[in-house]
């Protein structure tokens, strides 16, 4: 990490107490930088899956912490700044992995959580030929509690507005009249399948089951995670079919298609694909713009047009990377006491753009290959040699190489990895193409095999 200084030290050592040192040196210790600033405490990550991660386990906790030390609620803004991947460390790295695959994140295994927070609307989404299908649908839910389709499954990469569609349904559904009544749920398959774990060691499955069985609307994010988890996979299976059986909704959002999530049962595959599966893509040019506008007047910061316009045109990824880069332009400004210029952004957007150039990142990539091989995207950053994470690893930098601009270094930067690496996995995929090769890996449900130029092309459709 950054040295950090007068608040965003205490900050640190608050949130440090709060949420242990395991969790503290895995997630904040190095790769993120912190920065108080106009009411808004800005926290800079090395890359888009440690960004997320620390958006949906952590946001509460800096925000707790943030508010102890300066005695009043600050905004808290999360984005990507490729300039801390260097950061790093392999121990880091491996100890995310760690937490990840144990599904313990930023909450105890034994919290009963309810429902996260909402931080979004409906009528705050930005939308385009990109997300309008799926904007639609959500309306649709939103409007009644129930659509004509069961389930409504949303897929695409990091940062592209699922979270928002579906914590925005359920503010909705609480707020209008129509629905006020409605009994809903928005929870992330994790704190599902955690909650499910201690009801079982509890032998308290019978409450859970009412607790979600007669739900009127259940929105789950980040299904991808159910992947590898057979008994929980079964026990959502059944609450699933109690909730549509009774004639109410659910919602769904995850990195990837039903048919490309690694590790999930034939039978839960099927159930999602009953209903309506609707992708979410980048953003296009206009509608980049008005991201852009619309997070600069919640900046509060003044950004030349010429300047989102140079944003808009360069970044063409996720939202969140169009926001972090607004971020990074507001904290330089703040920091040097100068307007927001265009030769700024050039400048100080130098390797960020870098990172970002195209209409494929590197972070969609990682997205769609964990999510393939029913791993996460911190088992790509470590140093474990597991075959199936070794070849999805591999099979990701090809990708990379193919994707983006990115070089050997930067994929490697990126990835916790050195130059040598990134180079040996290429070649070691090149060649398999060259001898027609059959990739083999396993999974809880048994082993598995495809030839890797189907393998690359099924990849390669679903990334875009």
């Amino acid at each position: 990490m950054r040295a950090p200084t007068g608040q965003a030290k205490e900050i640190l050592a608050a949130l440090h107490r709060r949420i242990g040192t395991q969790k503290f040196n895995a997630w904040f210790k190095h790769g993120t930088s912190l920065l108080v600033q106009n009411g808004h405490v800005k926290l800079g990550a090395a890359n888009m899956f440690i960004a997320s991660w620390i958006e949906r386990h952590f946001a509460d906790a800096i925000s707790a912490a943030a508010a102890e030390v300066t005695g009043r609620k600050l905004q808290l803004l999360i984005n990507v700044d490729p300039d801390l991947s260097g950061r790093l460390r392999r121990r880091q790295l491996d100890a995310q992995a760690v937490l990840v695959a144990r599904g313990r994140g930023g909450a105890a295994r034994a919290a009963a959580v309810t429902t996260c927070r909402l931080q979004y609307r409906l009528e705050d989404f930005v939308t385009g030929p990109s997300n309008r299908l799926a904007y639609s649908a959500a309306l649709e839910v939103a409007r009644t509690g129930k659509a004509p389709y069961n389930p409504l499954f949303i897929h695409g990469g990091c940062g592209v507005g699922k979270t928002h569609l579906l914590q925005g349904i359920c503010r909705a559904v609480a707020e209008s009249p129509a629905t006020r009544r409605c009994a809903w749920k928005y929870i992330t398959a994790e704190q599902f399948t955690n909650q499910f774990v201690q009801a079982v060691r509890r032998k308290r499955t019978g409450e859970f089951h009412r607790s979600y069985r007669h739900l009127d609307l259940l929105a789950i994010d980040d299904v991808h995670f159910f992947a590898a988890k057979k008994a929980t996979q079964q026990e959502f299976l059944h609450t699933f079919n109690a909730i549509d059986a009774a004639g109410k909704q659910v919602v769904m959002a995850s990195d990837a298609h039903p048919k490309m999530l690694g590790q999930l049962t034939d039978q839960l595959v099927s159930r999602f694909l009953s209903g309506m599966v609707v992708r979410i893509d980048p953003p296009g040019r206009s509608t980049r713009m008005e991201i852009l506008r619309r997070y600069a007047a919640r900046l509060k910061v003044e950004v030349p047009p010429e300047v989102l316009t140079y944003i808009g045109e360069q970044i063409r990824g996720s939202v969140r990377e169009l926001e972090g880069a607004l971020v990074k332009l507001a904290a330089v400004a703040g920091l040097t006491g100068q307007q927001v210029s265009l030769e700024m952004a050039r400048e100080a957007l130098a390797d960020h753009l870098v990172q970002t150039h195209g209409a494929v990142t590197l972070g969609d990539i990682e997205t769609v290959v964990s999510a393939f091989f029913g791993i996460t995207p911190a088992d790509l950053h470590s140093s474990r040699r597991l075959h199936t994470v070794s070849l999805a690893r591999a099979v990701a930098m090809y990708l990379a190489r193919r994707h983006t601009r990115m070089s050997f270094p930067e994929i490697g930067r990126s990835m916790g990895k050195n130059h040598s690496s990134v180079v040996l996995a290429v070649q070691r995929v090149k060649k398999m193409l060259a001898e027609n090769a059959t990739c083999r890996w396993s999974t809880p449900a048994g082993p598995k095999a495809m030839r890797i130029k189907d393998l690359l092309a099924l990849l390669n459709e679903q990334i875009g």
